[in-house]
């Protein structure tokens, strides 16, 4: 894999998939950026670049545990850019990553060309998700066979009672089978420390962001699957009207991963957003 030195010295890795025009993609987690994969085929449209963020995947652990917060891997970002030689990019930001990525357009919004935010977090923006809102998501599902218990996981961990956040992993994908079950496992992020200081105090700056996001001149799309337990559809929505004009796409059947669910509706999605730029 390739390498770049963010602003601190240390070394990052990225991948790359695909040719013609790039899309930095910004992995969730903090996790392996491997999970993205090359989102369902987008590669055939884009070259995607798609970095570890530190102390993930290839990526080195950085001397500064602090450095782990959000607001700072906005840095590495950056790095990234001037590392490609691009004066402006498209950028994609999935599920916590959506979080960097909109912080970076907030900071940097003359270096962004096209914003995609996919199944994406909302605490840079200071968008609560309610237990009630999650719990009326699951019940759409209440006609699998693995609902009852991940539904009694659910209303657990909502009161505070239970931490048994295995037992819902099936929320988060349209179909719960063999190949969703493998997708899971390979995204669970596995530097524990790097997902517990993301979000540290001085992390993220809702107001500022909201204020920089109602002036961002960069055309926006927000896709989050009908079935996104993390990122739902009535909360993208919400998210959708921060931006002075941004499209959002609910797509059937997904949850948190839609390139997983429906490849080919996900990659016709983001394709006719960001436009076909082959080499």
């Amino acid at each position: 894999m390739p390498t770049f030195t963010a602003p601190d010295g240390t070394q990052l890795a990225y991948r790359v998939h695909g040719d013609g025009e790039p899309l930095l993609c910004i992995p969730g987690g903090p996790a392996d950026s491997r999970y993205l994969g090359d989102l369902g085929g987008l590669s055939a449209h884009r070259r995607l670049i798609v970095p570890d963020l530190r102390g993930t995947g290839r990526s080195a652990i950085p001397e500064d545990p602090g450095s782990y917060r959000c607001d700072r891997l906005v840095d590495d970002v950056e790095a990234l850019r001037r590392h490609l030689g691009l004066d402006r990019t498209d950028l994609l930001g999935h599920s916590a990553g959506a979080n960097i990525a909109t912080q970076y357009a907030a900071r940097h919004p003359g270096r962004v060309g096209k914003l995609l935010l996919v199944g994406p977090g909302t605490r840079a923006v200071g968008i609560e998700i309610s237990g009630e809102t999650r719990r009326e998501l699951a019940r759409l599902r209440s006609g699998e066979p693995w609902f009852p218990a991940a539904f009694a996981a659910l209303e657990a961990i909502t009161a505070g009672t239970g931490t048994d956040w295995e037992a819902v992993d099936p929320f988060f994908h349209g179909r719960w089978d063999a190949a969703a079950q493998e997708h899971h496992e390979a995204s669970r992020p596995t530097n524990r420390e790097a997902v517990a200081l993301f979000g540290a105090e001085g992390a993220f700056d809702p107001a500022e962001t909201r204020a920089a996001l109602a002036a961002c001149a960069s055309p926006v799309l927000l896709v989050t699957g009908e079935f996104d337990l993390n990122s739902p559809p009535s909360s993208v929505a919400e998210f959708g009207g921060l931006f002075p004009a941004a499209d959002v796409v609910v797509q059937p059947g997904a949850g948190h991963y839609p390139w997983l669910d429906d490849a080919d509706r996900f990659v016709a999605t983001a394709a006719a957003f960001l436009g076909d730029a082959r080499g």
